[in-house]
């Protein structure tokens, strides 16, 4: 079985703010394996940082943190987001009647439509969501 191949990770403050800087920072990454689907990654990245700034523990407390790592194996892009989770019990999951044309609540629904698979799990740290994108 083969395995990824990390090309970077970064730890950045759980604040709206760092939205721009994981862009940049993937970016820059993804700069370097010439990814074809590059601009689908930075929308999906941006989806799922802000959800974990607006949605989980770590965006809650001033000193939260979340963790970006991008990993790219035969053509495929892993992106995870991890956080801290949800003490209040809230998951990750796609607005069932999602309005494509609305302003929010569209983050997940994106993922979905764009990635070829996506998901998450609980770890003893906190939560990872993932998606993944092939080179089309």
């Amino acid at each position: 079985m083969s395995t990824l191949g990390l090309l970077g990770q970064v730890e950045l403050p759980a604040q709206v703010a760092s939205v721009p800087q994981a862009r940049s920072y993937v970016r820059d990454l993804l700069d370097g394996v010439g990814h074809p689907r590059a601009d689908d990654a930075l929308l999906l990245l941006t989806e799922l940082v802000t959800n974990s700034v607006r949605h989980s523990d770590s965006g809650r407390t001033p000193d939260g943190r979340i963790t970006v790592a991008i990993a790219h194996h035969n053509g495929t892009l892993h992106i995870d987001v991890i956080d801290a989770g949800s003490s209040t019990g809230q998951r990750p999951r796609v607005c069932p009647d999602t309005d494509p044309d609305s302003s929010g609540g569209r983050g997940l629904w994106l993922v979905q439509q764009l990635s070829s698979d996506w998901g998450w799990y609980e770890t003893s740290a906190g939560r990872v969501v993932w998606c993944q994108l092939g080179g089309r």
